[in-house]
């Protein structure tokens, strides 16, 4: 079953269905649902769909599999071409409207050193044919983002381009229509918005149930997907206590470096933009400080790896020892009621976003938590959601 969506998935349904010739992007986080979407939208296209996933080889092995994919989709005998172009060039002479979708673009991009695959998906966009529609997607992000740039090749030459993202809680909460309001807010603060994650899930269990069996057996789905697909690009270059000290409360710059011990400040500079390029973390500021650094920290962007981070991480001997249920109880339940509530923070962040969206609020500027300094009576502090309007702050 296919569920939200709808915006991104309009967008590609009128892209296909249009005369004009197409070169579409879609990117995304990996699991995020970027290859359920395209082949969503697919089924609406009017035509032969090539569906072929790119893989970790040299140009020549993409070039061959690309073009089994091509010849077995037409249902021809097997081409060998020769370059790229001269596969778009047979597409081209093709009389049929032909969708070509290259998944996981960036094992393409990288299959030649230099930028030489974005260099010849340019020319070959500027000269696709009115009968082919062009798909490139892919989950390196910051490798994807490059497309877009203005040093890039390739920039200016998409038609649409979909940056997609995790289901905030309103479209987490399709998966599990049947649960009371509270439950709901509790699987989205835990498990967060992917749907690969989400479409695991028994809902028919309770969160503590769902908890034990997906993600503190070390044998699970769901710590096999957060350790070997999550964490996977993030251990080849970067340090991932970072993540464990963000996960556990020490958000500020300040806290990082110290808790590291690193002598190269340059270093953990380098990382935490990175990670933030990569969507892994973000930087967060109060709405009235922005640009402040004494009022900056930084957040685990995913909920789910927030989760992994402030409880599993590093515990995985106490674990193996005692049991899930051991561990839930003397390491989770006590703090899980506090862990969900600061979550509930973003979630009514999100609901006044979705307000302002749809047409329904008026006249904001911003929203998200403001700091105050109250000097007089030696006190400062946070709230945790406000409006930034154009007359001043409205408070919850």
């Amino acid at each position: 079953m296919f569920l939200g969506r709808e915006k991104e998935l309009a967008l590609l349904k009128d892209e296909f269905e249009t005369k004009k010739k197409s070169a579409i992007l879609v990117y995304g986080k990996r699991r995020i649902g970027k290859s359920a979407l395209i082949s969503e939208a697919s089924k609406f296209f009017d035509g032969i769909v090539i569906n072929h996933l790119c893989v970790k080889s040299n140009y020549e092995g993409n070039l061959a599999l690309l073009s089994r994919s091509v010849c077995s989709s037409l249902f021809l005998p097997e081409i060998q071409f020769n370059t790229i172009f001269d596969l778009f060039d047979f597409l081209k002479l093709q009389n049929k409207k032909i969708l070509l979708i290259l998944d996981e673009y960036q094992y393409f991009k990288q299959s030649l050193k230099d930028t030489s695959i974005d260099s010849y998906m340019q020319s070959i966009i500027d000269g696709l044919s009115e009968n082919i529609k062009l798909v490139l997607c892919g989950s390196f992000i910051t490798m994807m983002k490059e497309l877009v740039e203005e040093s890039n090749s390739l920039f200016g030459r998409f038609s649409l381009v979909i940056h997609l993202q995790e289901f905030n809680y309103l479209d987490a909460a399709k998966f599990f229509p049947n649960l009371v309001y509270s439950d709901r807010i509790a699987f989205y603060s835990v498990f967060g918005g992917s749907p690969y994650v989400l479409s695991i899930l028994d809902y028919t269990k309770s969160l503590e149930e769902n908890i034990e069996k997906y993600l503190i057996d070390q044998n699970s789905i769901l710590r096999t997907y957060i350790e070997n697909v999550m964490l996977s690009e993030i251990r080849q270059s970067f340090d991932v206590r970072i993540l464990e000290l963000i996960g556990n409360g020490k958000k500020r710059y300040s806290e990082i470096s110290s808790s590291l011990i690193h002598s190269d400040t340059g270093l953990l500079d380098k990382q935490l933009k990175n990670l933030i390029s990569m969507e892994t973390i973000s930087k967060v500021f109060p709405i009235n400080k922005k640009g402040d650094k004494k009022y900056q920290f930084y957040e685990i962007k995913d909920n789910l790896m927030r989760f992994y981070f402030s409880y599993i991480f590093g515990n995985e001997s106490f674990i193996s020892k005692f049991g899930e249920n051991y561990f839930y109880k003397n390491y989770i339940e006590k703090s899980i009621n506090t862990f969900i509530s600061l979550r509930v923070e973003n979630i009514a962040v999100q609901y006044f976003s979705h307000l302002v969206r749809i047409g329904k609020r008026q006249n904001i500027l911003d929203v998200g938590s403001y700091w105050y300094d109250d000097r007089k009576n030696k006190k400062n502090g946070q709230f945790d959601c406000v409006l930034k309007e154009n007359d001043g702050y409205t408070f919850y």
